[in-house]
């Protein structure tokens, strides 16, 4: 399925935390929209892979997506290399989407940062005809570019170059980080 748009991210939760509401806005005005989380959040103190996957399931029917997928790359060890690329590779060919937003390039959390230098690089490497890669039907998949790539924003601010007003998708991005009830709804440990 080709996608409109479609956000990358080191964990679940990131997305839903970050635009969660740009996400359900998008969905809202029937664009075909997806997340594919990196890695499964296993180096969280709460919550396991399973609930992890659970959680992030939920929160994709609650935003609408059309896909949400997982790479299952290394928590806490993501950095830019061809066999942490490949995966992305194959995801942006498999969906081909115009517009992909990406985690913040600086960060509290050193995964952000990393993703987004990963992400970046994937995204260009998509494009490339000799960096071959085969779809789930075992063919070759065609270079693809999507027409442009935005980080969004995170622990730290930057100057924004675009601003969507998501005020009347508030309930549905809070929605949707709460089926994260491992991160927002547990009791102090």
């Amino acid at each position: 399925m080709k996608l409109d748009y479609l956000a990358l991210a080191a964990h679940p939760d990131d997305v839903e935390l970050a635009m969660g509401g740009t996400m359900a806005m998008l969905a809202a005005n029937e664009k075909k929209t997806g997340i594919i989380d990196l890695t499964r959040g296993e180096m969280g103190t709460r919550g396991t892979p399973e609930t992890r996957k659970m959680e992030a399931e939920k929160a994709a029917k609650i935003l609408d997506l059309k896909v949400r997928d997982n790479l299952g790359l290394p928590d806490s060890l993501l950095k830019s290399t061809r066999e942490f690329q490949l995966p992305i590779i194959t995801a942006i060919r498999t969906y081909r989407p115009d517009i992909v937003f990406i985690n913040a390039p600086d960060d509290r959390h050193p995964d952000h940062g990393n993703a987004a230098k990963l992400q970046t690089d994937a995204l260009f490497f998509a494009g490339l005809r000799k960096i071959e890669t085969l779809g789930a039907d075992g063919k070759v998949q065609e270079p693809w570019r999507p027409f442009h790539i935005l980080h969004y924003m995170q622990d730290r601010t930057f100057e924004p170059s675009i601003i969507i007003d998501v005020s009347t998708f508030f309930d549905k991005r809070l929605e949707s980080i709460l089926a994260y009830s491992t991160q927002f709804n547990a009791d102090s440990d």
